[in-house]
């Protein structure tokens, strides 16, 4: 099944602090919508204008809900015959420079057309300007003459100060400007916008299929949507936008089921939890700054207990509560292996899909916390503390990590995580509290006394310790296939 979500309303907490509380509801649609369509969605736009970070996040919002897509950036292609091209490259007077540039179209939708042919294949975006009607058209016949349908997605921007800020943007993370003088860069890709705008043609054929983003999705124009998938992806392409932002994400701190072993229930912090609550404000601050940010939580003690003492606005969301253990909420792993010894097992061999009995799996976290990604997309500068098995699938969303490895991803306590998306990638940052806590991971198959896992030096005793959370920071994704936690 697929699934559709309404966002409720809000209601304050009733503790008199203007804590708000995010209700949210679901309803399912037929997984066929998805399965029967084949869809190109081809990007339009100018340089500078976020085309690929949309279409970076179009794919990635996709796979997250388990719907195959791809994208095909015919900038990559270019690239391997030309990698580093000056700005008259662009020139549409260059006919050097427009071969290859036409080549590398071609390429892109060669492959592209081969890549749907394989069986589970749903959703190819052909990245590139695409500036031209006869360039559109010469794509929309391609494609459905095998059958595809055809989505166009126009990203507008005449607010220069956003342009010119997208351009810095580009010369920082662009591999076409890689080691090159950052003022020679801004103005040679000044220069190849120039070019581009001298041929550039709006999308306004009566016959296309097409959403029109204008100034950061501030105006929406949709003409001849057809079907379900088209909407569900104009619908997330609407609540995007491409300034620049970023999302600060940590788990509660040390809980009392934490240090005993358990998992899920509704404990409150151990001593550590609270020592890390109360200087979590000086941790976040080095990242955060003077930044206006919002601060989101589950509906859970230990989260609200650790963002208590954090000067930001809270909303708590039911969808971010952790993942429901089912009969084994508040047992602890060795108490799961001598109850429930095939569950055990069953879970470690597809622990995505393994849903605890009377409770939840990692896919069916995925679809309660869409709203909460729609909401991501479309917010500024966000805070989330919330819990493991929540953050493994919020971070897997954001860094593309596939699904049968989110499930074991090292996300550790007393950890601030900083999320900055680009348009070539998303930039990790973690600080580290000086502050020592259990950690909860066990390796695939090991047994439940974590028998499987040595201790770090000057590891903290505990149920499921194997190493203490040390003051550093660091600064790239950490993915761990082989360690899991307690959820």
């Amino acid at each position: 099944m697929v699934n559709i979500f309404y966002i409720a309303g809000s209601k304050l907490d009733g503790t008199g602090d203007g804590d708000e509380v995010i209700d949210v509801y679901w309803a399912n649609t037929d997984r066929s919508q998805v399965e029967d369509v084949q869809i190109v969605v081809v990007m339009v736009g100018l340089p500078a204008r976020g085309k690929s970070l949309i279409a970076q996040k179009i794919v990635r919002y996709l796979k997250w809900l388990s719907i195959n897509a791809k994208s095909f950036n015919v900038g990559s292609y270019r690239r391997a015959d030309t990698p580093q091209p000056a700005a008259e490259f662009f020139d549409t007077h260059n006919t050097e420079g427009e071969r290859l540039r036409r080549a590398a179209a071609q390429a892109a939708v060669s492959d592209m057309l081969k890549w749907f042919e394989a069986k589970g294949s749903h959703v190819g975006v052909l990245d590139a300007t695409n500036s031209t009607k006869a360039r559109r058209a010469w794509i929309k016949q391609q494609c459905e003459a095998r059958g595809h349908e055809v989505l166009f997605v126009e990203s507008l921007c005449e607010d220069q100060n956003l342009v010119m800020k997208n351009v810095l943007e580009v010369k920082t993370s662009s591999p076409d400007y890689t080691g090159q003088d950052p003022e020679e860069a801004v103005r040679d890709f000044m220069a190849r916008i120039h070019n581009y705008e001298k041929v550039y043609e709006q999308v306004d054929e009566d016959d296309l299929t097409y959403v029109k983003l204008i100034n950061v999705g501030s105006q929406v124009v949709i003409n001849r949507v057809q079907n379900y998938l088209q909407t569900r992806i104009i619908y997330f392409t609407m609540n995007l936008h491409i300034t620049p932002r970023s999302i600060w994400l940590s788990r509660h701190g040390e809980s009392e089921y934490n240090v005993a072993g358990k998992i899920g229930g509704d404990a409150n912090l151990s001593e550590r939890g609270y020592a890390y609550a109360r200087a979590l404000p000086e941790l976040v601050s080095r990242s955060v700054g003077d930044t206006k940010v919002t601060l989101w939580t589950s509906t859970m003690r230990r989260t609200i207990q650790t963002a208590e003492h954090l000067p930001y606005p809270k909303k708590q969301w039911k969808a971010l509560d952790e993942l429901d253990g089912g009969v084994c909420d508040g047992l602890t792993y060795e108490e799961i292996e001598q109850r429930y010894p095939e569950d055990f097992r069953a879970r470690d061999d597809d622990k995505y899909n393994y849903r605890y009995q009377g409770g939840e799996s990692y896919r069916d976290v995925v679809i309660r916390l869409e709203p909460i990604i729609m909401e991501m997309e479309r917010g500024e500068n966000i805070m989330i503390v919330t819990h493991q098995a929540v953050l493994r699938c919020i971070y897997a969303y954001f860094m593309n990590v596939p699904q049968d490895q989110s499930p074991w991803m090292e996300i550790p306590l007393h950890t601030v995580i900083k999320l900055t998306p680009r348009a070539y990638g998303t930039q990790e940052e973690r600080f580290r509290a000086e502050i020592p806590a259990v950690s909860t991971f066990r390796a695939k198959y090991a047994s439940a006394n974590m028998g499987g896992e040595t201790p770090e030096p000057g590891a903290v005793a505990g149920a499921e310790c194997n190493g203490v959370v040390r003051g550093e920071e660091v600064i790239a994704p950490v993915v761990r296939p082989e360690a899991v936690e307690a959820n």
